[in-house]
């Protein structure tokens, strides 16, 4: 199972977009409200997350996202996303942060020596990270985003991470990508 973690103030195209190129792709994706199930997107698009947070199943995890946004710093203001995030990390979950959102992997020290990305000026927060400014950056269970206008790559990653290059190619195709 995918958990993609909503707080107000989530950026929607780079929460969604994956969110729906993942389903598209035949993932098990669910939306988690962090705070509650009701939640309002940085651009006042309200979302009814799948779930709540205390609903999650960390034995069946594959992939934990966080979305950026004016939201993050309610995500990163969260003991129980920060418990999921130690969780995943613990277990060898995947672990995808996109735009903003590296940052609060990064200030945990989890992508110390890793290559990684993230909206422009959040580079600072990437402690010991190679940073790379590409739009997508993936090294070994971390994957990471630069911002909305990656969504889509962002999204195509982990379809190739967790199913296979040919499944994210054959939806790049069908989606006119």
């Amino acid at each position: 199972m995918i958990y993609v973690l909503l707080v107000d103030g989530f950026e929607e195209i780079e929460a969604l977009e994956p969110v729906d190129i993942m389903r598209r792709a035949g993932l098990e994706v669910k939306t988690v409200g962090v705070y509650d199930k009701m939640v309002c997107g940085s651009h006042n698009i309200k979302v009814e997350a799948d779930i709540t947070i205390d609903e999650v199943d960390v034995d069946n995890m594959e992939l934990l996202m966080l979305p950026g946004g004016p939201g993050h710093e309610k995500l990163d203001a969260s003991n129980d996303a920060h418990g999921l995030i130690n969780t995943a990390h613990s277990k060898g979950v995947y672990i995808s942060a996109i735009c903003a959102a590296p940052s609060i992997i990064g200030k945990k020290g989890l992508l110390d020596g890793k290559k990684a990305t993230c909206f422009p000026g959040f580079e600072k927060y990437l402690y010991g990270a190679d940073v790379t400014g590409e739009k997508v950056a993936h090294d070994g269970r971390f994957i990471t985003g630069k911002g909305a206008g990656a969504a889509a790559d962002f999204g195509f990653k982990m379809v190739e991470l967790l199913l296979s290059q040919e499944k994210a190619d054959e939806l790049r195709s069908v989606m006119q990508y």
